[in-house]
């Protein structure tokens, strides 16, 4: 059975090798001793942490194959962005060029650097490994976060966003970025990328064009590039869009990837899931269904085929399910349908 649980210090030697296969553009996760190190222990020092608002956490879970115990993928929740950091973004939108006695009139597409997701909460560093990707895990994966947000709504904002990867070459570069070099940095893509995944971001403030960008005077190529995402990226994204996120015109600032936005409490997987009480019993055929139990540093989360009736108040697990969420008879758990 494939179960979500808080990253340990153990998890080191997994952690890392998820890292090295993720490649270009996967900033979160940095080929880095000390800085993926670094996450660990935040994480475990978030989970443990007593909060009533969000702050300075960041909740790192790993995807574990129970029978064998092997790490199969991450992802993590940050419940505040830019707090400590600037957190920056370009943000697609239009100037008019008009004169009504010459009868010119011209919308011009423009981006211009920001940081208006300040302290929103963010989904981030989703990562299955390719030989997992099958059945429900990438649903898992994903969609826990939503349960977790959920049962812990204190820890995070009221809006949650997700970066999806952008465009890039096989060789790391990026179309968007190689005119941004060619302009104004010296710096190439896979090097950039790297630096804002350790944490060193005052290059961007002090080499980023400060006024907005005419996005017809970019290369024809970095044009083709704003707001799409990675193909890689694509199940991610329509995941994510199933769950109600939408695009408002904030892309990346160096592969122009799209970031995508919703409302806590719009999102499906949080407002249609529910708190149930367990029952041990036999499994009976159903639907398959997202679950997790409501401890904060032993959360547990899996997917399991339930038959749940929406009038009932409690939920019928196999002794072998409730061990793996470590809930016994009478504990809360709270589910969603996938």
């Amino acid at each position: 059975m494939m179960v979500i649980r808080p990253i340990r210090a153990d998890d080191y030697p997994a952690l890392y090798a998820i890292a090295v296969e993720s490649g270009h553009g996967f900033t979160s996760l940095p080929v880095n001793d000390e800085l993926l190190m670094r996450k660990i222990s935040r994480s475990e020092q978030s989970f443990a942490k007593a909060v009533t608002m969000p702050g300075d956490e960041g909740y790192l879970f790993v995807l574990e194959d129970s029978e064998t115990g092997e790490v199969c993928g991450t992802s993590a929740l940050e419940a505040a962005v830019g707090l400590d950091d600037a957190f920056y973004h370009y943000h697609l939108g239009k100037v008019v060029h008009s004169s009504r006695s010459l009868g010119v009139y011209k919308t011009v597409d423009i981006l211009t650097l920001c940081n208006d997701y300040t302290g929103v909460s963010e989904l981030c560093t989703l990562f299955l490994r390719e030989s997992r990707r099958e059945k429900n895990n990438g649903r898992l994966l994903s969609k826990m976060r939503f349960l977790f947000m959920a049962e812990f709504g204190q820890r995070f904002a009221e809006r949650v966003i997700a970066e999806m990867r952008g465009i890039s070459n096989d060789d790391g570069s990026s179309p968007f970025w190689q005119w941004l070099q060619e302009h104004f940095f010296s710096l190439d893509f896979p090097t950039a990328d790297y630096l804002t995944g350790i944490g060193q971001k005052v290059f961007i403030a002090e080499l980023m064009p400060k006024y907005p960008i005419y996005v017809s005077l970019l290369s024809k190529q970095a044009q083709a590039v704003i707001g799409k995402v990675h193909d890689k990226t694509k199940p991610a994204l329509a995941l994510l869009q199933s769950e109600g996120f939408s695009n408002r015109g904030y892309v990346d600032i160096f592969d122009a990837g799209p970031t995508v936005e919703a409302r806590v409490e719009h999102i499906r997987s949080v407002r249609n899931s529910r708190r149930l009480r367990v029952n041990i019993g036999a499994q009976r055929s159903g639907q398959p269904y997202l679950v997790c139990n409501t401890r904060l540093a032993e959360f547990r989360a899996t997917w399991l085929t339930l038959d749940i009736n929406e009038h009932e108040e409690e939920v019928t697990l196999t002794a072998a399910a409730a061990a793996i969420l470590l809930v016994d008879a009478g504990d809360w758990v709270r589910v969603s349908r996938i």
